[in-house]
């Protein structure tokens, strides 16, 4: 049967079944010679990274250069990049999640490579220069370096390097040490596992603690990918395998090996031991199933679902067999539906009746058998025992009345991506977990890195995702690397990705400006529908004067003003006015922020230059207003009468400042010679106040001075002396025959500060009253005695009797209202 020869080539180890997958023939030339180099793995069938060991002889090859190198293949062996190395002594070498390659030197230098060759660098420092590193671990986003003065130290991002000391450790040697990534570990730091004495530690960012194992010393500890298990190898060739938390032995295997091994690492989360060509899945007791290679060095590389294994011949993938390919191919499977289904396929294929008599069968199972196959033919890597798998599935499930094809469809999907990236040219033989793991876009990501642009666009339009990136890649790889002259590149790149949703033109004119090409970045930019991301690059390129343009036609205030403040503190202050004066937006925006700041030097040189005589004369007016001293005030003023002094349209603007400076000059004066301030005060309220404080003379100057009219003055003057209660002085001036003002204010002012008896004596001034005003006016004054004189005087009958009788009869004031108005009215 077809499954005897599916399961050929499988190993046991107890209970548990293998198997090893030939992904790539002929991988590496013969003249490379895998034994002389180390190799580093990215996870994920990323690529490799090979660095020849200096503790080895190397063969002279003539042709061959000998200048040393860090080279990066693909797991067929395609050479993705060379990166030449003359720097210090490499200490580490390691990948990232993402697939960028980490160097470390023994001077604690950290160079972070994308496929592209562009590198990223940061030192450990903590001593590492001094101290030199020895060696180090790498995890998914992050390192552990050991110094040589027994200090780790630990870095948890490649982007935001911030290298931290973990917690100091035993003063003695350190055999062998591994570490536990933040994402396995409850304290989401990471933590590193060392062998000390007989012992085993635990660092991690404050702690340094014994588990208290016996066994030791150990040569290799190695943590399983889940971080759920630990290989500990002594050197005396056992090894224990326990949880890493250290509280349950799992089981030790004793490997009667003398030598030590190359590699302890894992297959998913079995262990496994691998000499130069002898590699082992051990079990417990003597339990291991080994696969020998003949002459020939084997590299380990650990996945999260396997191991791959490297030599010059060949890439293969050695795992436990999932489950659903036990169910269809196992020993014991003959009997189960996913099996018989299998069957039924065949027998369908060779137009027997079995076919049927299979299928009903396994009729109450059937939907079970259709779901292990379609996960079966996910795991496969061969693609006839793929396109196996989903026959019968598909057979079985035409058979049922009801079944969800979602996962069928999905499988089929999912395969044809799998099955596109594992072809030799591309070198990425990802397992179904695997793929799950990385997600299509990281896949995408990497394809990205190796230029493969049309398989990208393919797998993301099959996948229905967005390929915005994929041409913005592309376009930013062709303006780096493009031979053409610039004005082809930015004619290609623009009728390529023209109409494409989603295409940032700021990015890729960022790559060609990175690159040196000025002119073609700025022509890419025009392109850029997004002013918001063409004003940034074009400031780093010097455009100050597009920047501010691009800025402006977006319309965008906030990406206006960012741009003038960076012009701002950028350019001299001439150089900036003069880039601004053009542009009456920018302008504008400029005046408005200086206003609204206080910074009046901006706006007294924006004035200056755009010529603008009464905006500029106005802020030193507004200067003099906040001067503590009549001087400097004055001296304000002066400067912004200076400003309008060549012009013939200012005229009046002029004449009052002037008038103003006087003013300021003249208080100054008195508030040196007086013990009043009159700083700030105008030319009314300074008469008033001189007044006030009795020196009528300086404010008869004043008047004289400023022409303040002969009405205004006695406005002030009396305003002044009511103020002051001068009534003696008040009362002399009711003598005067003739007020410019007339009668009725001192009237009306002088019985408001409370004095009746002296506003009485106006009320015989005042002219142009109305009828019976008077009348009224001595009634205010508390005079009804007076008024009913008044109103005898002007016969107004009506008002005498009012006045009779709010006195009353009966008082002495109403009797002598009453003998008045008799005598009057009898004659």
């Amino acid at each position: 049967m077809d499954t005897l020869h599916a399961r050929a080539d499988w190993e046991s180890v107890g209970d548990k079944w293998f198997r090893k997958t030939q992904q790539y023939t002929e991988v590496f030339d013969q003249d490379l010679d895998l034994d002389n180099y180390i190799v580093a793995g990215a996870p994920y069938a990323g690529a490799l990274a090979l660095w020849r060991d200096d503790s080895k002889l190397q063969a002279y090859q003539p042709g061959r250069s000998t200048k040393p190198a860090i080279d990066i293949y693909s797991l067929a062996g395609k050479k993705l990049r060379s990166i030449p190395w003359e720097n210090s002594h490499i200490k580490g070498l390691g990948w990232s999640e993402d697939e960028s390659l980490l160097v470390v030197t023994a001077d604690g230098d950290v160079r972070c490579y994308d496929l592209q060759g562009d590198f990223s660098n940061f030192s450990l420092g903590h001593g590492a220069d001094n101290y030199g590193v020895e060696s180090c671990r790498f995890y998914d986003s992050g390192m552990v370096a050991l110094l040589g003065n027994n200090t780790f130290l630990t870095v948890s991002s490649y982007s935001e390097p911030r290298p931290r000391l973990l917690a100091a450790t035993p003063e003695a040697e350190i055999h062998s040490w591994a570490i536990i990534s933040p994402d396995h570990t409850l304290s989401r730091s990471v933590e590193v596992l060392l062998s000390v004495g007989s012992t085993v530690y635990v660092v991690d960012a404050t702690d340094c603690e014994d588990r208290y194992v016996d066994s030791g010393p150990f040569s290799h500890i190695s943590v399983s990918p889940d971080g759920r298990f630990v290989n500990l190898y002594s050197k005396t060739g056992t090894a224990h395998v326990i949880t890493s938390d250290f509280q349950e032995p799992l089981f030790e295997h004793n490997s009667d090996s003398q030598t030590p091994p190359q590699y302890v690492e894992w297959c998913g989360t079995d262990a496994l031991i691998a000499w130069e060509d002898e590699v082992h899945i051990i079990g417990p007791g003597d339990q291991s199933s080994s696969y020998i290679y003949d002459s020939t060095r084997v590299h380990v590389i650990s996945e999260y679902d396997g191991a791959r294994l490297i030599t010059n011949d060949f890439c293969e993938f050695l795992e436990r067999i999932p489950a659903d390919t036990l169910d269809v191919f196992g020993h014991s499977s003959e009997s189960s539906p996913a099996s018989i289904l299998l069957d039924a396929v065949t027998q369908l294929e060779l137009e027997s009746p079995k076919a049927d008599d299979y299928i009903q069968l396994i009729r109450p199972n059937l939907t079970e058998a259709v779901d292990i196959c379609v996960n079966a033919a996910g795991r496969e890597f061969d693609i006839k025992w793929q396109k196996r798998l989903l026959k019968a599935a598909s057979f079985g499930k035409s058979v049922l009345d009801i079944y969800n094809s979602d996962d069928f469809v999905d499988m089929c999907e999912t395969l044809r991506v799998l099955n596109a990236i594992r072809d030799y040219n591309v070198g990425m033989p990802l397992s179904f977990e695997q793929y799950h793991r990385l997600t299509p876009e990281r896949i995408l990501q990497r394809l990205l890195q190796r230029h493969d642009y049309l398989l990208a666009l393919k797998i993301a339009g099959y996948l229905k995702l967005p390929t915005d990136r994929i041409y913005v890649h592309w376009a930013s790889t062709k303006v780096r690397n493009g031979a053409e002259d610039e004005d082809t590149i930015c004619r290609l790149v623009v009728e390529r990705l023209s109409g494409k949703p989603g295409i940032s033109f700021e990015e890729i004119a960022r790559a060609a400006y990175h690159e040196g090409r000025g002119r073609l970045a700025t022509e890419l930019l025009n392109h850029e529908p997004r002013g918001g991301r063409q004003v940034p690059l074009l400031l780093d390129m010097e455009e100050d004067e597009l920047a501010l343009d691009k800025a402006i036609e977006s319309g965008d205030s906030d990406l206006i003003l960012s741009v003038l403040l960076k012009l701002k503190k950028k350019l001299p202050l001439a150089s900036f006015f003069r880039v601004i004066n053009s542009r009456a937006t920018a302008t504008a925006m400029v005046e408005s922020l200086a206003i609204a700041e206080g910074d009046n030097s901006v706006l007294k040189d924006l004035y200056y230059q755009d010529d603008r005589r009464v905006d500029g004369a106005n802020v030193f007016i507004r200067e003099s207003l906040q001067q503590p001293d009549a001087r400097t005030a004055a001296d304000k003023l002066a400067l912004a009468a200076k400003l309008l002094s060549d012009s013939k349209d200012y005229l009046t603007e002029l004449y009052a400042l002037k008038e103003t400076t006087t003013l300021l000059r003249m208080q100054e004066t008195l508030d040196r010679d007086l013990t009043d301030s009159f700083t700030g005060l105008s030319v009314n309220e300074t008469m008033f106040k001189l007044i006030r404080l009795g020196y009528h003379g300086r404010a008869k100057k004043i008047q004289s001075e400023f022409k303040v009219p002969e009405k205004v003055a006695w406005w002030i003057r009396l305003r002044a002396l009511v103020a002051k209660r001068d009534w003696s002085e008040i009362e002399e001036t009711s003598k005067i025959k003739k007020s410019p003002i007339g009668w009725q204010p001192f009237y009306n002012l002088v019985l408001q500060a409370g004095n009746p008896r002296l506003a009485a004596l106006f009320v015989p001034k005042c002219t142009g009253l109305e009828p019976g005003q008077s009348i009224t006016m001595y009634e205010k004054c508390g005079m009804r005695v007076k008024a009913a004189e008044e109103a005898i005087r002007l016969k107004n009958v009506p008002a005498w009797e009012r006045l009779l009788e709010a006195a009353g009869r009966d008082s002495h004031e109403g009797r002598e209202i009453e003998r008045l108005g008799n005598a009057a009215f009898r004659r």
